[in-house]
């Protein structure tokens, strides 16, 4: 098949580095990258017309800016999460939605370590008080609520490439690790949800957001848990019910949460969570590391260049293949 003489218009939504300019020079000759910063509204509507492919990382992708982009071929998540973009709309113009599924697997299992060992041993407290000067005498309570996590028993909600690598390192570190998932697996670590909510000590969130997991752990869920237990999300803010969390925390019925995601993103100034010192929170980032947007955008320009060139596309989620 003849290659096309002018470039494939992508527009993607992000701000890049020199590191991803970098990976993509060898790739000017064919492919046109237009970068949009997630907060430039001005420039996205401006370019959304013309774009060919739309790479998504974290803002919502509308149907009424699915209907705009009205030359579109290809929406790639640059991610595994379709849930910021208008699937169905996009299906009904012909546009194919993909994912890359697994490719942040890593970084992210490596974020969700992190905040269970930042929440289970008070980091942000202790960093806190290091620096103004109160760290020393210890704090006599450590050796009453900090906890190894080799010693706890630690349960997936979900049991894809995320959790399954968070498995890894967390049994290797000791710990016990129960799962749950949509149906019984045969695992003899598979527990129901109620189950694995009421015998572990760490709770971490490895599930899509759908209309069944919107809401899943509401107050009846949480209360389920252990009052020294701590919970931690990487997955999807909406998963939980964000006012029962916060009622649970300050009330002491939960121990303490480390957080990555929230209903509404950029997290609100007045979102009540923000004020809690047994929450640790970071902003939607556990997977944005060198070695993920190295993977993405690997995925990215293959896919590309299979549309440029008439291929199957891959990873493809809503069915609509163009060739």
């Amino acid at each position: 098949m003849d290659r096309p003489e002018v470039a494939l218009r992508v527009l993607a939504h992000f701000r890049p580095g020199p590191k991803v300019l970098e990976f993509l020079e060898p790739e000017r000759s064919w492919l046109d990258v237009r970068f949009c910063d997630p907060d430039d509204d001005e420039m996205f509507y401006r370019e959304l017309p013309a774009a060919e492919v739309i790479w998504h990382v974290l803002r919502p992708l509308s149907a009424e800016d699915v209907i705009r982009a009205q030359r579109c071929r290809l929406v790639h998540k640059l991610g595994a999460g379709v849930n910021t973009i208008a699937v169905d709309t996009a299906t009904e113009r012909g546009i194919a939605v993909a994912n890359m599924p697994g490719a942040n697997a890593a970084s992210v299992a490596e974020g969700t370590v992190l905040l269970m060992l930042a929440a289970l041993r008070r980091l942000v407290e202790l960093d806190r008080a290091t620096r103004a000067g109160a760290g020393w005498p210890s704090d006599h309570t450590l050796g009453e609520t900090v906890r190894d996590i080799g010693g706890c028993t630690v349960g997936l909600i979900g049991y894809g490439n995320v959790a399954r690598r968070v498995e890894t390192i967390v049994a290797a570190m000791g710990a016990d690790v129960v799962h749950t998932s949509t149906a019984d697996d045969g695992d003899p670590a598979w527990r129901t949800l109620d189950d694995l909510l009421a015998q572990s000590d760490i709770v971490s969130i490895h599930v899509p957001l759908t209309d069944q997991t919107l809401g899943m752990l509401d107050a009846t869920a949480l209360s389920r848990m252990k009052p020294d237990a701590v919970l931690i999300n990487t997955a999807r803010g909406a998963v939980v019910d964000e006012i029962a969390l916060t009622e649970a925390l300050h009330a002491g019925s939960l121990a303490a949460a480390g957080l990555d995601v929230f209903a509404t993103e950029p997290v609100r100034p007045n979102n009540p969570l923000l004020t809690l010192d047994n929450v640790v929170l970071t902003p939607h980032v556990s997977w944005y590391t060198v070695d993920t947007m190295g993977r993405y955008l690997t995925h990215a320009v293959d896919n590309c260049r299979r549309l440029r060139d008439g291929a199957a596309l891959a990873n493809v989620v809503n069915g609509v293949t163009h060739q």
